[in-house]
């Protein structure tokens, strides 16, 4: 059993964070999540990663998303947050299952569009909402804490979703203008209330930019109390580890708990990332696949040895439309920066968008499994990748119909709307314009504080 929390806190043995660009004071839990990035521009890492026990691998096919996910967020916050309130926080988060669907022989799907945006970032964005408002009830001087997101599409209808109508908090989500798709602009566009939608005149990329720029604006941050909900803060990223211990344990009931390979489309490397931190708690996966679409920095980076950061290009994968990735600084730093270690346990592939579109026709017609355009990404780098023997699970990271043209016309036959999108897509759009200049981000902003 791990130590009382209470006594940890008397033990000032309280769980820090520390800064990837290692130039700044590891700072606590709070404040990486208020913070959001390190003054350094450095991306916060815990301190230390537990290793759990034998015995809790041993049985988890018996446990529950729920009891799960408890006995991880322990492993971070446990030290921060009282017992009672992590598990609220969590049962709150967790509303919703992700299930493991048998797609064809040796390749599941993890499924994590169940949440109330029908996208796999619910978990992270929902976690975050709940642990930054009992940071801000704990300690609150009464100042609107100003959440900042850049979005290529699912992260801003989570993010906003999740935080819409918290008390105390303001959440701006900057997404590029024409580059996301109409259901999941609506999803973040027609809430109104404490959520403000800016479309910027440019990619993801400016819009990360803007982001990152804004937390470290002097002059800002003397007015306005900004932090992150991008899978920079380590209150997004960090909870995604739950799914993956799920994943395992579901396929352990099923008699496939040996030689796992999980595939994660990738963007941000968020995803991925929490993936990486599940395997350093002693995950039993083999390894992963990272499976990119056109922009194929990490690919090229696991052939070359060189991270070259590129401008985007968009494709049918949306999400995944990411030049230069923020948490590739964390796969970095949790491997030393060796590349011969990273590539040891993380292959790659990149997908164009006419083997996404052939991918997911195929599919449908040979399993009538239902891919969205970055399940897709995922299900053909295991196809690609898998060796006799092994089990393949690959995360379905959205709902289809958040793609309904797309999807419609690749595998030719309407796809049922979920009530949950068709409720956003009735919604009147609200949203901003702004140049992809910081100057006009920042005058905007000042003139809100």
């Amino acid at each position: 059993m791990r130590p009382n929390a209470y006594l940890q806190t008397l033990n000032n043995n309280l769980m820090k964070y520390y800064s990837t660009n290692h130039s700044v004071p590891e700072v606590s839990l709070s404040e990486a999540v208020v913070k959001g990035l390190a003054a350094d521009r450095g991306l916060f890492m815990p301190e230390r990663i537990e290793k759990l026990p034998k015995e809790f691998f041993d049985n988890i096919e018996k446990l529950n998303l729920h009891d799960i996910a408890v006995r991880v967020a322990e492993a971070f916050f446990g030290e921060d947050v009282e017992p009672e309130a992590l598990e609220k926080i969590v049962r709150d988060t967790l509303s919703f299952d992700t299930p493991v669907v048998e797609v064809e022989k040796d390749i599941y799907s993890l499924e994590l569009f169940h949440g109330p945006t029908l996208a796999f970032k619910d978990v992270g964005a929902r976690f975050m909402a709940r642990l930054l408002q009992y940071f801000i009830n704990k300690g609150s001087d009464g100042r609107t804490v100003n959440v900042l997101v850049a979005t290529s599409g699912d992260t801003g209808s989570a993010v906003a979703n999740g935080f819409l109508g918290v008390e105390g908090i303001h959440v701006y989500v900057l997404y590029p203008k024409g580059k996301v798709s109409p259901i999941q602009e609506c999803q973040f566009t027609t809430l109104g209330k404490n959520i403000t939608a800016i479309e910027v005149d440019g990619n993801f990329d400016d819009c990360q930019r803007l982001v990152k720029s804004a937390f470290l604006d002097v002059e800002l941050n003397s007015r306005m109390l900004l932090t992150s909900a991008n899978s920079i803060n380590v209150a997004r990223f960090l909870p995604q580890a739950f799914y993956y211990f799920s994943g395992y344990a579901q396929l352990k009931a099923k008699g496939r708990g040996e030689e796992i390979v999980v595939c994660v489309p990738s963007g941000n490397f968020g995803n991925i990332t929490a993936g990486l931190i599940a395997h350093r708690m002693g995950l039993p996966i083999k390894r992963f696949i990272a499976a990119n679409n056109a922009n194929d920095i990490f690919y090229n980076y696991l052939q070359t040895g060189e991270y070259c950061p590129k401008a985007s290009v968009q494709t049918l994968a949306n999400a995944m439309d990411v030049g230069d990735p923020s948490n590739f600084a964390r796969v970095l730093d949790l491997y030393a920066g060796k590349h011969e270690v990273i590539a040891s346990l993380i292959s790659g592939t990149t997908i164009s968008d006419a083997e996404i579109a052939e991918t997911m026709k195929r599919c449908y017609e040979q399993t009538g499994y239902v891919l969205d355009p970055h399940g897709a990404c995922g299900y053909l780098a295991l196809k690609r990748q898998l060796k006799e023997g092994e089990t393949g699970l690959f995360l379905e990271t959205a709902h289809p119909a958040k793609f309904l043209e797309t999807v419609t016309d690749i595998i030719g036959k309407e796809i049922e709307i979920p009530e949950r999108l068709q409720e956003f897509m009735n919604g009147k759009k609200q949203s901003v314009a702004m140049t992809s200049d910081f100057a006009d981000l920042k005058s905007y902003l000042l003139q809100l504080s």
